[in-house]
């Protein structure tokens, strides 16, 4: 640490004291509260929960306030404060297609049963800055349709039906799910891990894999299936009445990417598929994650792996933002004793150079 700098243990206090008063900033204009960031930085929130792994709208406000808006200190700080949780168990697998939507589209069919439903997107948008919300503009009312209730059958649901896509991989009953929280990571990795891996991904890294398997870097023909967004019930089995019951509702984003179909001598040609889901409205991270993981089931789809996206040691190993953050910022600490030591070994061999250029340049001379 920095305590042998001139200063000390007081000037990094006073660096503590320096960053409260800069995130505060102006005092004549009011300070931000939680359920502002909560309810006005929706997005943000969302993406704080899904990457912290702790869905809690007040944290993750609390989290972005204090970070100053550094989505991923935001992201740090929540992990952190999630390790220090008990664990009292894990719930009921949910079904997505019980979710209460508030947005649904699907790129392959024009009609689909239920409708597609625009929901709250940008989308549709120009973009070019409103001048109106610099100024406090309140939008009308919207024409509110009601969420869809009850089953939604998904689209992937559709083509399965005709056998014109893979069966969705079952999981065994009785296998315990991994746990990358509590376990180290290991390859090759099962499924479970990898979702779990890519669902607390940075969405910046899965953005930039996703589009690389668009533009030919592993093989990815994708179709956007369904993207869906809505509310959805939370249940745990409570061993004191024998039955799983409800702990409350969760905003979920959820996207099923169809891609290109594969067969061989013993099996028809289907669509094979690609999965994403994250707490909140977090489409492009979804979307990401679905092709990304379409892409790591390379293997078991008996293709050629050659390109970073279908590399599961690569993708796994650095889509961490939180990690990828201590290891480029431990940069900023001391180093004094390393460099020192690379600086002597420099100067030797540079010297070592100049008695070998020198000794080169008598003997020409002589000569």
């Amino acid at each position: 640490m920095y305590v042998a700098v001139k200063g000390g243990e007081r000037a990094i206090e006073n660096a503590h004291r320096l960053l409260a008063h800069e995130r505060r900033g102006d005092r004549d204009l009011p300070e931000i509260t939680l359920p502002q960031i909560s309810e006005q930085l929706a997005l943000a929130v969302d993406r704080v929960m899904a990457e912290g792994s702790l869905y809690d709208r007040e944290l993750a406000a609390l989290a972005i306030k204090q970070a100053r808006g550094d989505m991923i200190e935001a992201i740090f700080l929540v992990r952190a404060f999630r390790a220090t949780l008990p664990r009292f168990g894990a719930t009921e697998p949910i079904d997505t297609g019980r979710m209460q939507v508030r947005r649904r589209v699907s790129s392959t069919f024009k009609d689909i049963p239920g409708g597609q439903i625009l929901g709250p997107t940008f989308d549709y948008t120009h973009r070019l800055l409103d001048p109106q919300l610099a100024e406090g503009f309140v939008p009308d009312e919207p024409a509110m349709a009601a969420a869809l209730e009850g089953a939604t059958p998904r689209v992937t649901d559709i083509l399965g039906r005709d056998g014109l896509i893979e069966p969705s991989p079952q999981g065994e009953a009785d296998r315990p799910v991994g746990d990358l929280t509590r376990e180290p990571l290991s390859f090759p990795a099962d499924r479970d891990l990898r979702l779990q891996n890519l669902a607390r991904a940075d969405e910046g890294f899965l953005l930039a894999l996703g589009y690389s398997t668009q533009r030919g870097y592993g093989r990815n023909h994708p179709f956007a299936g369904e993207i869906r967004f809505g509310e959805i019930e939370v249940e745990f089995f409570a061993e004191d009445v024998g039955f799983a019951v409800p702990l409350g509702s969760i905003e979920l984003t959820e996207c099923q990417m169809v891609n290109q179909f594969k067969g061989s001598a013993t099996e028809a040609p289907c669509f094979t598929r690609g999965y994403g889901a994250a707490f909140g409205q977090s489409e492009r991270k979804t979307m990401s994650m679905a092709l990304v993981d379409r892409s790591l089931r390379a293997r078991e789809l008996g293709e050629e792996v050659l390109a970073p996206a279908q590399d599961e040691e690569f993708v796994m190993s650095h889509s961490d933002n939180v990690q990828a953050t201590g290891f480029v910022e431990h940069l900023k600490l001391p180093h004094y004793v390393d460099f020192q030591s690379e600086l002597g070994l420099l100067r030797k061999l540079r010297k070592e150079f100049a008695d070998v250029q020198g000794n080169e340049e008598l003997q020409e001379a002589a000569e």
